[in-house]
């Protein structure tokens, strides 16, 4: 059974960073495409980033090119979103997704965290 638990949200000021993490369990990680997701009250599921089945290619949404980084650890079955440079743009709940290909859509996915909010207000 694949289990996706995120974790690191919290409370940051504006020009703060936090670090996303999602253990993953239940399944051939390494094989998996992974995603970061966010969700703000009233607007639909986008893509933050992607990290593709290979390991070595990645998608950034534009609003966070430059400030987030997506990475994953095999040995670990576990994936990172480093968050810097954060601002109140950036206040959701944040999903780790997974699917054996991926793809730009939250439909693309077939396995979701529970989330984990991140908050940025000064």
């Amino acid at each position: 059974q694949v289990q996706l638990v995120e974790s690191g949200g919290g409370s940051v000021q504006p020009g703060g960073s936090l670090r996303l993490s999602c253990a993953a369990s239940g399944y051939a990680y390494q094989y998996y495409s992974m995603a970061w997701f966010r969700q703000a009250p009233g607007k639909e599921r986008e893509r933050v980033a992607t990290i593709y089945n290979g390991g070595s290619s990645t998608v950034y949404a534009d609003s966070v090119k430059g400030r987030f980084t997506i990475a994953r650890d095999n040995g670990k079955n576990t994936l990172y979103l480093q968050m810097n440079s954060l601002n109140p743009e950036d206040t959701a709940m944040y999903y780790c997704a997974a699917d054996p290909n991926g793809g730009p859509r939250a439909r693309d996915f077939a396995y979701w965290g529970q989330g984990t909010q991140v908050t940025v207000s000064s």
